[in-house]
């Protein structure tokens, strides 16, 4: 009789051990699934005029594909440009301009054979929506135009659209003692919609954004070179496969209509 009450005692305790083993297991196994479906993270060096764009598409995207998480970087293109130059991660880059995207290509810094026009847009003149006086960019001339707006010539690409308008009008000489240069286009539409200038040169997807200012004028048909925002994968990117599926939905009918609402057209 003691011996089958000891053999039952070894049984319990032996069960006991088995359940506290696979109580044990079934976290760990929870834990690996968790790691498993962790979203791939994809970064997206982009000019600010998209954010409007964007963050629409995140929504939409991220619905559709659970595995992805978008994460932006915004900021002038030149900076955005040094920072991959600098080794700074990301996985998409778009640029408001052409030749910060030469600058890495010709470094090798982007994937071969991924770098595409994606939109196009245009430069307008802006002014705070009370002003009634400048509805040309030959009113900018005028002497009560103290402050006109424009952007860092190194590292914000309107600037150079700015000046070859307004070398095209032969106004850059005479305006460009009147100039208050912005770090990017949001500073300079906040110089104008505070009246700390008169004026400003920003992109039209810029300009829109806003119901404190108002456009006076868009630049003339052929006053400067097409306005490009070409995109590519960066080519330290770790992500390159999620990064060009991104990149190619970006130029689908579906995400076409929201750049199109946000003043984009598509890119050739």
């Amino acid at each position: 009789m003691l011996t089958a009450i000891f053999i039952g005692f070894i049984v319990v305790f032996l069960s006991g051990c088995s359940t506290r083993v696979n109580e044990t297991d079934t976290p760990k196994a929870e834990g690996n699934q968790a790691e498993q479906v962790k979203p791939v993270e994809l970064l997206v060096s982009t000019a600010p005029s998209l954010k409007g764009s964007l963050e629409e598409i995140k929504g939409m995207y991220e619905a559709k594909n659970p595995q992805i998480k978008l994460v932006y970087n915004y900021g002038p293109s030149g900076s955005l440009q040094n920072q991959i130059e600098q080794g700074a991660a990301a996985d998409i880059f778009i640029s408001q301009g052409k030749p910060q995207m030469d600058a890495l290509e010709e470094k090798g810094l982007i994937k071969q054979g991924s770098r595409i026009n994606l939109l196009g847009d245009e430069l307008v003149l802006v002014v705070n929506k009370n002003n009634t006086s400048i509805k040309s960019f030959e009113d900018l001339a005028k002497p009560e135009v103290k402050k006109i707006g424009i952007g860092e010539a190194k590292s914000v690409p309107a600037a150079k659209t700015a000046k070859e308008t307004l070398e095209y009008l032969k106004l850059w000489n005479q305006l460009e003692p009147k100039f208050v240069i912005g770090k990017d286009l949001m500073q300079l539409m906040t110089y104008v919609e505070t009246d700390n200038a008169e004026a400003g040169l920003v992109w039209d997807t810029i300009a829109i954004t806003s119901d404190k200012v108002r456009i006076a004028a868009s630049a003339p048909a052929g006053s400067h070179n097409p306005v490009f925002l070409p995109a590519a994968i960066v080519a330290s990117s770790k992500n390159s496969e999620q990064a060009a599926e991104f990149l190619e939905y970006l130029q689908s009918d579906e995400a076409m209509k929201i750049f199109a609402k946000n003043g984009f057209i598509k890119g050739k």
